[in-house]
């Protein structure tokens, strides 16, 4: 019985997606910073004015675990470019392709 609910947890954990496109991960940078950016101010100014720096703190801390939140999974917004791979090639017969430096002749030196 433990057995099986644990390869169904598995199989649960496996279907969760854990990649992020390019375009998205700038967006979550994006979104990241302003957020960091938005409560720093917004903490400064409130700590400013009721002379509490630890509100200051409280309140920055709370723009870091909201931009958390928002962009450290991989939301679907985040997913929206993925790359074009290229298709696998077959390898043909047993000779492996020529590495690139071996093709490059090599200039005598005079």
């Amino acid at each position: 019985m433990l057995n099986i609910s644990c390869e169904n947890m598995l199989s649960r954990f496996k279907n969760i997606p854990t990649h992020m496109d390019y375009k998205g991960q700038k967006l979550a940078e994006q979104i990241f910073q302003g957020i960091i950016l938005i409560s720093a101010v917004i903490g400064f100014i409130y700590g400013l004015i009721i002379q509490q720096f630890g509100w200051t703190v409280y309140i920055v801390l709370g723009g870091f675990a909201v931009s958390c939140v928002l962009t450290l999974p991989p939301w679907p917004m985040y997913r929206k470019n993925p790359l074009p791979w290229q298709p696998v090639v077959p390898e043909s017969s047993g000779e492996s392709p020529p590495k690139p430096q071996e093709t490059i002749k090599k200039k005598k030196h005079k």
